[in-house]
């Protein structure tokens, strides 16, 4: 194979998308270094066999493959590949990010708006989380995909933060549905409810109890990870817990939660009486969801982050460098995640 130059490779690079030389790296990679057979990369890739075929020739031109793939700057084949070999994960996509930025989670969810085209395979219900930060964003710069089989968009938790945040939910929700051609579904009620009683009320109505319902029936969802802790611009007066009930849990051993939902360090489910208050997707469905996409990352997140891979809560990753490396760096034994070992 004839060798281009630096200057002419650069040249190429400047004028393809980033998400573009992603997609050929891995196709690549596949092929040459996995040795998979086009058909095969074609299903994980969720494309055409036609689609691999151009990638491949594609990855030539640029000078990806030569008698090595060489993935393109900015691109971290090597980490994604162990971090999803560690936690058994489907896929993972790593963003470069300078740990100094302020915007971590726009910088994701603007690549989680491109990298993620292929993960759309299933259907018909998309669990969304739409209180992220994150999801928001990749909600605002999502592409039409008219042809997905996706039918319903379902909000996996209730309303938090302040009225403009809980608006700012209703048109990512919205934005996400429209995406897809299909139905947006709202949980139109505080993520977390006062008492049990006045959950029990709120979920009297119809609508609310569709949604519920669709919880049961997720085949692709938005993974929530947070802290167990105040996290983004969450407050005690915003359908949320208290710094006191915060710090019960956290002394139970609770190191994250997933929807609002307690997990331990071994991402173990945490039981509180906190769990009666929320409305929201409940672990025991986000387990039996067909595939569970986590867009996340930044130093608030790490420990989290580490307990929902543990726990087997993540099919598909989306972070950042850092972030990668730290869940690298901190993955256990398959053995001592199940005997609850840090």
């Amino acid at each position: 194979m004839k060798r281009q130059s630096t200057a002419e490779l650069a040249r190429r690079y400047a004028t393809t998308d980033i998400d573009q030389l992603r997609q050929m790296t891995r196709a690549a990679r596949l092929h040459h270094i996995q040795g998979a057979r086009q058909t095969e990369i074609a299903e994980k890739m969720g494309i055409s066999q036609a689609g691999v075929s151009r990638l491949l020739r594609m990855a030539e031109e640029h000078g990806i493959i030569r008698s090595i793939v060489v993935p393109p700057e900015g691109l971290y084949p090597d980490l994604e590949d162990s971090l999803a070999k560690a936690y058994g994960l489907d896929a993972v996509y790593v963003v470069d990010i300078d740990p100094a930025e302020d915007s971590v989670a726009q910088i994701l969810g603007a690549a989680a708006a491109n990298c993620l085209a292929g993960e759309f395979a299933g259907g018909p219900v998309l669990g969304f989380t739409s209180w992220s930060t994150t999801l928001r964003e990749m909600a605002r710069l999502i592409e039409p995909r008219m042809s997905s089989r996706i039918k319903h968009v379902v909000e996996t938790l209730g309303d938090l933060g302040s009225p403009m945040l809980q608006h700012e939910a209703d048109v990512a929700t919205l934005r996400m549905a429209q995406a897809f051609n299909a139905e947006a579904v709202f949980l139109r009620a505080p993520g977390v409810a006062r008492n049990p009683a006045m959950r029990q009320a709120t979920l009297a109505d119809a609508h609310l109890q569709k949604a519920m319902r669709l919880l049961d029936e997720v085949d692709i969802v938005f993974t929530g990870i947070g802290p167990a802790d105040f996290h983004g611009p969450l407050e005690e007066t915003d359908n949320f817990f208290t710094a006191e009930q915060l710090a019960e849990v956290r002394a139970s051993g609770a190191v994250g939660q997933l929807h609002q939902r307690f997990i331990n360090r071994a991402g173990q489910p945490v039981k509180t009486p906190l769990d009666d208050l929320v409305i929201g997707i409940s672990l025991e469905q986000l387990r039996n969801a067909g595939r569970r996409i986590a867009v996340a990352g930044g130093k608030e997140k790490h420990e989290a982050l580490a307990a929902a891979l543990a726990g087997d809560w993540i099919d598909v990753l989306v972070t950042d460098v850092e972030s990668a490396n730290v869940l690298l760096a901190s993955a256990s034994t398959p053995q001592d995640q199940a005997k609850g070992m840090p």
